[in-house]
């Protein structure tokens, strides 16, 4: 896989969780630690998105 279609994979990925966070949060009984696991996993592909960028 290129490094552009990996990003492109990686961008579809961290959006995707952006939605579930934003689902999960308006839900009347949200579950805190569900939507923590959700934001960590976001933060890491943010960060693989910057690295992977950084060196392209």
């Amino acid at each position: 896989m290129s490094t552009g279609s990996h990003l492109t994979e990686l961008r579809k990925k961290h959006q995707a969780l952006s939605d579930a966070i934003e689902t999960e949060q308006r839900q009347p009984a949200a579950d805190d630690l569900s939507i923590k696991k959700l934001k960590l996993k976001k933060l890491h592909i943010k960060e693989e998105i910057e690295r992977l960028s950084a060196t392209v």
